[in-house]
């Protein structure tokens, strides 16, 4: 017999994954200037130049066998060394690169982590709106997801509710900053208001809570907003990073895991992100990949593309009258769905080739992320269906 569960995961995609092949059909069919397809979040901005120049001198000036050839399962040590001193440069941390793996992506990042703390009976802790594979990777993980709802006007943690959600059996909280879905930034103030919250409930119940910072979107922020680098703020905290968004490198899978060193037991949890990278078959990120990014920290792509489209697309669909969370980071639009049903409000937005994400899928009702990485042209194109949209939903959807 097979794995039902696994089974069930194959035959039914994350609704972000299902919109996206639907948008493919539709693009087959109808032509690809015709549908306006705001599902996924691929990042459409051009890798930087040096990423290029990086990957040429590398294949052309380093011997295939290093450069292909297996690296130690953790990383390559001159890689890891390299990625530690620039985040302790840049966030005046205190990290060490004996507590770093290299994995392959953020994906990999999670479910190593959550693989290596759960034990049975876990409860880990998501902030709605949440990304929808975090219960995937907590499940299959053994653990048991439990949903904190945020602040209805601001989409920002309820703290309150926080506090009150943890007991003798949560393990760890993921948080997400800047937010897929809502693109909100965590400020500083409201990191150490978690930390302040973790460290009380580890005293209350003497046991490590762990904070697991998932941070893809480190680097796509808007304005002048310092990013709070976690492990600054609370001791027992794991770094999960991808490259795929800041070098637009999403193909590649590559990111890493980064302990903070003055977590409890340090030397053990990192035994034990081993064991689970090893266990899951995810020892050795692409090597190639681990050599570029290496020599490509504190470059990005050309972010203030995606700055725009969200000016363009949050001012115009505000004029319309949409209601939306301005989002300050990430590239999404978090936005009130007509008439409160999610659902029914995406099937709606077809009809206008409008293709949606209804926000249940993030754990959270009432809302629809519109992904802005995409083209000027695409934007622009689609505002006049985001117009009719608006303006016939009343009324033909309450007639019906």
């Amino acid at each position: 017999m097979i794995n039902s569960k696994m089974k069930e995961l194959g035959l039914h995609s994350s609704a972000i994954r299902e919109l996206f092949e639907y948008g493919k059909i539709r693009k087959a069919l109808i032509g690809e200037k015709n549908v306006f397809d705001f599902s996924i979040g691929n990042p459409s901005v051009a890798t930087p130049e040096i990423v290029d120049e990086v990957l040429m001198d590398l294949i052309k000036n380093t011997d295939s066998v290093s450069l292909h050839g297996y690296t130690s399962a953790s990383g390559d040590a001159d890689v890891k060394k390299a990625i530690v001193n620039y985040l302790n440069n840049k966030y005046i941390a205190d990290l060490d690169e004996k507590y770093l793996y290299m994995t392959c992506g953020a994906a990999a990042s999670l479910t190593i982590s959550l693989n290596a703390i759960i034990s049975e009976n876990d409860e880990v802790i998501v902030l709605a709106p949440y990304f929808p594979e975090y219960k995937v990777f907590i499940e299959k993980a053994n653990g048991k997801v439990i949903i904190v709802n945020p602040q209805k006007e601001t989409m920002l943690p309820d703290l309150d509710c926080l506090y009150n959600s943890i007991n003798e059996n949560t393990k760890a909280i993921i948080i997400n900053s800047p937010n897929n879905p809502t693109g909100i930034v965590y400020d500083k103030n409201l990191i150490q208001k978690i930390a302040d919250i973790l460290n009380k409930k580890q005293i209350e119940y003497n046991h490590d809570i762990y904070l697991i910072s998932d941070e893809p979107y480190r680097e796509l922020i808007y304005g002048d907003i310092d990013y709070p680098f976690v492990s600054n703020y609370y001791d027992n905290s794991i770094i999960c990073y991808s490259f795929s968004k800041s070098l637009s490198l999403p193909g590649e899978r590559i990111g890493y895991i980064v302990l903070s060193k003055k977590m409890n037991d340090v030397e053990n949890v990192f035994y034990a992100i081993c064991g689970a990278g090893r266990s899951l078959g995810f020892v050795c990120a692409p090597s190639l990949f681990q050599k570029l990014v290496a020599r490509c920290l504190g470059h990005t792509s050309d972010l203030t593309i995606y700055e725009e489209n969200r000016n363009i697309l949050y001012n115009e669909l505000k004029s319309y009258g949409y209601e939306i969370i301005k989002p300050d980071g990430a590239f999404y639009l978090f936005v009130k769905a007509l008439g409160d049903d999610s659902i029914k409000f995406s099937e709606y937005a077809k009809k206008y080739e409008l293709l949606l994400v209804p926000s249940d899928s993030f754990g959270y009702s009432g809302f629809v992320r519109i992904s802005y990485c995409v083209s000027k042209e695409q934007i622009v194109n689609s505002l006049p269906q985001f117009k009719k949209l608006i303006e016939n939903f009343s009324r033909e959807v309450k007639h019906e």
